[in-house]
């Protein structure tokens, strides 16, 4: 999950409403200097007044959005503490990520890759029955969440100059082991982007340089590893990649292959590449565009089994085996300013519903058929207005999206794009759920318990703040157990489950 530096939609149009404010007060200034019959001196100074208030009123609007913001996060986040700097030392090293059970969040955004835990039922009221603390601990700086296998949370951190793939026990918080590689990725902010993926008892990891690793889940010893820069002749500078934020695509790993999303220098860029999941070896390639900050989703549409990409500036649809592009949809943006992050979602049968920040909204489009294979698209309906996912990705519930929208959480009709409802500010955090209630992560780090409701806005059941700081980390459950972090700590929370006996013991308190 990539986190891009926040440039709001409504900073745009404040922008414009001063620049007309300036203009306004330019043309009044030159009428008042050419034409009144004041002295020179009040002349003079209320031309100084005015040039003034329209600098004061520019560096307000604009610089905020550009290269100050910008910089000053980037000396934020690259604060670490000194102990960060080292490697930590693990405290055993069995591990078993062979081991499946029901509980298991595998890879980004759950075992479908669809936002949503659905075996297991909340407690609806947190005065009774409160998050209980488990464990909260100081982390490496990134933006990685945890995949979470047979009670192991497995996340991407960074420390000093070193680029960790760390293994943490579930109940006690201690690391059990780590894989370590130097690479510091600084642009904008510090750390791994991507979320890894926990397959076959192998651990898969992107990290922002186009580093991809297969990890042994016991051990954290590398089985095999690619340099993508270097295999697809991609630049490592920024000005010529145009990714300017690092690879933050979380892989796709199927039963015999890790598809990762490659992008490149103009005329050589590749949509996607498919390698083998045991060896590492490429099988193929497919398409030609820039990457996103997206994440690629398999998914059975049109009777066919396809992979779905977000990419720079548009959405293809690619054939699971050979990476042929079956279909695309246009969907303008940048790897900049103008970034796409939020998933593509499959619609059973054959639709697909997508959404984006800076102005984008969503959209909702067919795919029709073609003759001799692959399909045309049809937009069902697209509006500007409606879940503008800045880098948060939606849920679907019984025919309603839910998402984040500009902060703001917000209620959609899948089918027609109509806003149910929308309240509730929250920052650009993260969504996640969990049976028929959903869980928020602000981005100050507070966690809410909202019911899944159409008829009541926002209905907030319970609330607790869970970590300090900035938090854009997506969330991840193990079972009853909370896993969240941010670029300086992580914590595990017990939560209440229908019919759960647990004892009671101390708790974190939780306020309506």
């Amino acid at each position: 999950m990539h986190a891009p530096v926040v440039i709001n939609d409504t900073s745009q149009a404040n922008a414009n409403v001063v620049l007309g404010i300036v203009i306004a007060n330019s043309v009044l200034a030159f009428w008042f200097i050419l034409f009144s019959g004041h002295a020179a001196r009040v002349k003079y100074s209320s031309l100084v007044g005015a040039v003034a208030l329209g600098a004061g009123l520019f560096g307000a609007v604009y610089m905020p959005t550009n290269s100050v913001e910008r910089h000053n996060y980037a000396i934020l986040v690259s604060r670490e503490p000194d102990w960060l700097m080292d490697v930590p030392k693990p405290q055993s090293r069995f591990v078993d990520l062979r081991t499946t059970t029901e509980d298991d969040f595998p890879r980004f955004l759950g075992k479908e890759r669809d936002g949503a835990v659905e075996h297991v039922r909340l407690e609806r009221d947190w005065d009774k029955h409160p998050p209980r603390l488990i464990w909260k601990q100081e982390i490496g700086a990134g933006w990685s969440a945890f995949s979470v296998v047979n009670g192991f949370a497995v996340t991407m951190e960074q420390r000093g100059p070193l680029q960790l793939t760390t293994c943490y026990d579930v109940m006690t918080g201690q690391i059990r082991w780590s894989h370590s590689v130097e690479n510091r990725h600084k642009e904008y902010d510090i750390g791994p982007r991507s979320t890894p993926t926990i397959y076959g008892g192998m651990v898969y990891t992107l990290g922002p340089s186009g580093r991809l690793f297969c990890l042994d889940g016991n051990t954290g010893e590398s089985v095999w590893k690619r340099k993508l820069f270097d295999d697809f002749e991609i630049p490592g500078h920024v000005e010529y990649d145009e990714v300017l934020f690092g690879r933050s695509n979380s892989l796709l790993v199927t039963d015999n292959m890790v598809i990762v999303p490659i992008g490149g220098a103009p005329g050589k860029r590749v949509s996607l590449a498919a390698f083998d999941r045991k060896t590492g070896k490429l099988i193929w390639t497919g398409g030609d565009r820039q990457v996103s900050f997206s994440s690629p989703r398999r998914a059975t549409l049109g009777d066919v089994d396809q992979i779905l990409i977000v990419n720079a500036d548009n959405i293809s649809g690619h054939d699971v085996s050979t990476g042929k592009v079956l279909w695309d949809y246009d969907w303008p943006g940048e790897s900049d300013y103008d970034a796409s992050v939020s998933q593509a979602v499959p619609v059973a049968p054959n639709r697909v519903f997508v959404s984006k920040g800076y102005g984008r909204g969503a959209a909702l489009f067919d795919l029709v058929p073609k003759e001799g294979g692959g399909f045309d698209t049809k937009t069902a309906w697209a509006k500007s207005k409606v879940l503008r996912t800045k880098f948060t990705n939606v849920v679907i519930w019984r025919d309603h999206v839910y998402g984040l929208s500009e902060g703001i959480l917000e209620c959609v009709e899948l089918n027609t794009g109509n806003r149910v409802w929308k309240g509730g500010r929250y920052g650009h955090g993260q969504i996640l759920r969990v049976n028929n209630m959903l869980l928020v992560l602000s981005d100050k780090g507070e966690v809410f318990l909202v019911d899944l409701s159409t008829e009541h806005a926002n209905h907030v059941l319970g609330r607790f703040q869970g970590l300090d700081g900035k938090t854009w980390n997506n969330i991840a459950m193990y079972g009853k157990y909370l896993l969240i972090r941010n670029a300086r700590e992580a914590a595990c929370y017990e939560l209440a489950t229908v019919n759960d006996t647990r004892a009671p013991a101390s708790s974190v308190a939780a306020k309506r």
